[in-house]
């Protein structure tokens, strides 16, 4: 099933601090305001945001956690599939609250992602894969990421969202 991205980050941005503690207690987790502030700061920034803007973005909201804690947390939150991992064209890790199956438009030159869906590229692609078997390979999700360049955007500023706010 797909959605929209702008209906989904709209979701995302009006879901409450209850609805966070209900998504980490049905993966397994521990609801703890470390992990919350982790998932609100992934959530707000919409920027697929780094380990460490996810750092800045707590701190400067006059909360204290330590670097280490965060990786941690991450680490976990990828593995119980709360949250996704991407990895740029340059080894840069982001992190993604979008689980529906979507794509990913990379910038060669500044390293934004923006989230594509597009249908129709995902059912020709199924499609390609059915017909087509990978030997010895059985493939579970197909995600591509395209890079190339944003046009109109003149810094990385204008995509992101202050780590003040």
């Amino acid at each position: 099933m797909f959605y929209k991205v702008e209906c989904f980050y709209f979701n995302m941005f009006t879901m409450n601090i209850e609805f966070l503690k209900v998504k980490l207690r049905d993966k397994g987790l521990k609801v703890t305001p470390k992990r919350i502030s982790i998932l609100e700061a992934i959530i707000k920034l919409q920027n697929h945001p780094t380990a460490e803007e996810i750092v800045n973005y707590i701190r400067n909201k006059n909360l204290e956690i330590a670097t280490a804690t965060v990786y941690k947390a991450l680490d976990i939150l990828v593995a119980k599939k709360v949250i996704n991992k991407v990895e740029t064209e340059k080894n840069i890790i982001r992190y993604d609250a979008l689980l529906e199956p979507h794509h990913h438009l990379i910038g060669a030159e500044s390293d934004l992602i923006k989230d594509y869906q597009n249908e129709e590229i995902t059912k020709i692609l199924e499609k390609y894969f059915k017909k087509n078997k990978i030997q010895d390979f059985d493939i579970e999700e197909i995600k591509l990421q395209i890079i190339g360049k944003f046009r109109n955007v003149k810094n990385k500023s204008l995509w992101k969202k202050t780590l003040k706010d």
